[in-house]
């Protein structure tokens, strides 16, 4: 690889783990804006999300560059695909910690739901998963993104059980449904994240091997059998 090609790629990897540190940190305030009803956390995830968009605009013009002055090939090519995509998941992570945080904000207003919903467990799964994803983006590790892709399923089945849960809640106490609908709508922004923390494992797969393994259970079979 010619020198200024590999400081390029060095310099684009930097440029995508620091949009991944501050993304997973603005997933951790929101969740603890939700967990402690605190609005000065929701306003500094909001009030952080357009840093967010500029990283994700100015990693995207660094890769488009790379692609147009050297046009790079095999893995480096690869690998600079991959961090496109992985940059389009981190942007839109961001935007559902924001989301994550208008619900904090308005549920903060008012009294806690009486039925008893097992946030923390989706809230900690997920947040695992998104921890996991960029440290196998870091390690370049494809285990460690095989374990995330694993866990989707689980995270969906949360999602499901907290539907079911919070449609009773609606049932037994009608005059809280609106926080039950924020309730809900965090619950789904939470199992998206998770869609996104696999979408960023699949891709680091892709971009150490070469294969892959977008919604294909049996191609993740193959990778584990194989030792990959």
């Amino acid at each position: 690889m010619p020198k200024r090609l590999q400081r390029e790629i060095e310099k684009l990897k930097k440029m995508l783990l620091a949009l991944g540190a501050v993304v997973e940190e603005r997933v951790r305030l929101s969740v603890k804006a939700m967990q402690e009803r605190d609005a000065k956390l929701v306003q500094q995830v909001i009030n952080g999300d357009p840093e967010i968009d500029q990283m994700e605009v100015d990693l995207e013009e660094e890769g488009l560059k790379i692609l147009a002055l050297h046009q790079p090939v095999a893995i480096d090519l690869r690998f600079i695909i991959a961090v496109l995509k992985i940059n389009n998941d981190l942007e839109r992570v961001g935007d559902l910690a924001v989301n994550i945080a208008e619900r904090a904000a308005f549920l903060a207003t008012r009294k806690p739901v009486e039925e008893p919903l097992d946030f923390p467990a989706m809230f900690e799964k997920t947040q695992q998963m998104l921890r996991k994803s960029l440290d196998s983006l870091v390690n370049l590790d494809t285990n460690l993104a095989l374990e995330v892709c694993a866990s989707d399923d689980e995270v969906d089945a949360m999602n499901q059980a907290m539907y079911k849960n919070i449609e009773e809640g609606i049932r037994k106490h009608p005059d809280q449904i609106n926080s039950f609908i924020h309730l809900l709508s965090t619950s789904r922004h939470l199992e998206r994240i998770a869609d996104h923390a696999t979408n960023i494992a699949e891709d680091v797969i892709y971009m150490i091997t070469g294969d892959i393994v977008r919604h294909c259970a049996e191609d993740y079979t193959h990778l584990k059998k194989s030792g990959q």
